[in-house]
């Protein structure tokens, strides 16, 4: 393999190739709780090297894994010893910004949060937000088609795409690089590598569709004592602000107390005895008519008995203060570890009785000791689960999986709502997608890539 980094040396220079022992300095993931473990790691700065790059490869049948900021939680990004991880980290340029068609064109390896304040500069708005912001980067969240905090209001990471530069596996450039919210042309490609994970491609740019900059930012977080009134006041806060409605997260009483009260992380803005949680925010262009809507809002839910405690963030600190309780991952994977966290979908009407149903599971299973944390963005049908047994065994996660994903496919739920299926929800995809519909994706990827050296075995 010597002869092989050589090459990539002499495409991408030696600072290009991290090669040796150096590999294993790097994190294989972003809690640092493993290693990277691949053949060399490839940082190309530009599609032409990258193109270079993948000839060499897909010639020599060497499998290839792309890497963005390692934020993903379902394995995506794990190497071998035989295969090259590429990072995109050095192609991280906001290539240009088109203020009156609201779009900015980007590489790959650009953070989310570089994306934002570059928007901002220039009075717009990039839509996806997600806790992992100031880590993860597009083409990650491209090849998950991310979705985080804003999906009730718009959409996910798919929503945003206008346009896709590709990589193939035989180093093909696949140039899609469209900036026309109308272009009805046939098919459209760009699909194809959005939520692919990069197993049939690897993203190198995007055109991002952009929205103006908001102005006025209003939140509140209520405390309700039963799920009905949870999906009452869900109901009467998307009536009341309509498209304005930007978020709407719920917090399960044990979440919220774990992260506050119990563990002192993080201070606590309402008491914590209540039920369920809620986060619901708005977003708007005229500060002094959005607040006064907003605080005549609250106040009625307040009247009408919605909610049993609430209060409304006076000021970003407090608001970003409240948000900081409910992006607290790292705090969960501390305090409950050794865990099981898991991204699922399903219809808001079955998330009570399937959540219910799924801790008299566990408490069964493991005793009373085992916990089952909850949390997620209600307002889009996604449920984030922590399942913590307290006792760990080699088969212990399998049987986790077994309980929570089982009962998904008689609700018409999703295995994966956001996070993608990587090598962790391989095995269970059959529960969310038809024999058919598998085996389309199947020809798809052999179409593609009929050597199967991007990122193996990976979501087939």
């Amino acid at each position: 393999m010597t002869e092989i980094i050589n090459k990539f040396i002499a495409i991408c220079g030696e600072s290009g190739v991290i090669h040796g022992e150096d590999v294993q300095k790097r994190s294989g993931d972003w809690l640092n709780k493993t290693i990277c473990n691949a053949l060399c790691v490839v940082r190309p700065k530009t599609t032409e090297e990258l193109s270079q790059i993948m000839k060499i490869c897909n010639d020599n049948a060497i499998g290839v894994v792309a890497s963005g900021g390692l934020t993903g939680l379902v394995h995506g990004t794990d190497c071998t010893k035989e295969q090259v991880q590429i990072s995109l980290e050095r192609m991280n340029k906001v290539i240009s910004v088109d203020e009156i068609g609201k779009t900015m064109l980007v590489e790959a390896g650009t953070p989310l949060e570089k994306v934002h304040q570059v928007a901002s500069e220039h009075d717009l708005n990039y839509a996806v937000d997600l806790g992992a912001r100031g880590s993860c980067t597009i083409g990650g969240n491209i090849s998950t088609n991310a979705g985080g905090n804003t999906v009730i209001r718009y959409g996910m990471t798919r929503e945003q795409i206008l346009g896709i530069e590709a990589v193939l596996a035989d180093g093909t450039i696949v140039s899609s690089l469209n900036g026309l919210l109308k272009n009805n042309t046939g098919y459209d490609l760009k699909q194809l590598f959005i939520g692919a994970e990069g197993t049939l491609g690897i993203v190198t740019k995007a055109v991002l569709r952009l929205h103006p900059k908001t102005k006025s930012k209003n939140m509140a977080f209520v405390a309700v004592d039963d799920f009905a009134a949870l999906t009452n006041i869900f109901k009467a806060a998307s009536n009341a602000f309509g498209g304005n409605l930007t978020s709407f997260e719920v917090l399960w009483g044990d979440h919220y107390r774990l992260l506050t009260k119990d563990s002192g992380r993080n201070p606590a803005p309402l008491a914590t005895e209540h039920a369920y949680y809620a986060i619901f925010e708005t977003w708007g262009l005229n500060p002094e008519k959005d607040k006064e809507h907003f605080d005549d809002c609250f106040a009625e839910f307040a009247e009408n008995e919605l909610l049993v405690d609430g209060v409304i963030a006076q000021s970003e600190a407090q608001a970003k203060s409240i948000w900081a309780i409910r992006e607290d991952i790292a705090g969960l994977y501390e305090l409950l570890s050794p865990l099981a966290l898991f991204d699922v979908s399903m219809p808001i009407k079955d998330m009570d009785n399937y959540i219910n149903d799924l801790t008299q599971n566990v408490k069964e299973k493991w005793g009373d000791i085992a916990q089952v944390s909850v949390f997620g963005h209600l307002g889009d049908g996604n449920l984030h689960i922590a399942v913590s047994p307290k006792v760990w065994e080699n088969n212990t996660h399998r049987e986790i999986e077994e309980l929570v994903y089982t009962p998904l496919k008689s609700l018409g739920g999703s295995v994966s709502a956001e996070h993608g299926i990587g090598l962790e929800k391989r095995d269970f995809l059959h529960n969310s997608r038809s024999e058919i519909e598998l085996n389309i994706m199947r020809s798809l990827k052999q179409t593609l890539d009929p050597k199967g050296i991007l990122n193996p075995g990976k979501l087939l």
